[in-house]
């Protein structure tokens, strides 16, 4: 049995990976969470995240969401297209969130897997007609 582990090759890490994410300008939000998405090359999903002084203006709170929103897409990245995401906080959450965090979470990966699915099926037919 495989592992579900967060590797390295699941980590959107140079500054030109994230910039080439936001230029794509396909984005989703809600309430807490803003994700930047873009199709890509590899055969699994990466993940960027950005957390803002903004945000919540002490590290501790940062890294709990950063914690947080890391271990989600460690358990969901089978089930995510070969994209590039980048998640922005748009409003500090804590413990007491984590459920609705959660649940917007799941809700936003599936809309972006299906519009990815969407565009790519379009693609094909095109590309056979």
């Amino acid at each position: 049995m495989r592992t579900l582990r967060f590797t390295k090759k699941a980590k959107l890490i140079k500054t030109d990976e994230f910039s080439s994410v936001f230029n794509f300008r396909k984005r989703i939000f809600a309430q807490y969470l803003a994700v930047h998405y873009q199709p890509n090359t590899l055969a699994h999903a990466r993940l960027g995240l950005v957390v803002g002084k903004k945000v919540a203006k002490s590290s501790v709170q940062r890294n709990y969401m950063r914690r947080v929103l890391r271990e989600f897409f460690r358990l969901r990245q089978r089930a995510i297209n070969p994209l590039d995401l980048v998640v922005r906080v748009q409003k500090k959450f804590n413990k007491k969130d984590f459920l609705s965090v959660e649940q917007e979470f799941d809700a936003l990966i599936k809309k972006i897997n299906l519009r990815t699915t969407l565009n790519t099926q379009q693609n094909l037919t095109e590309v056979h007609h």
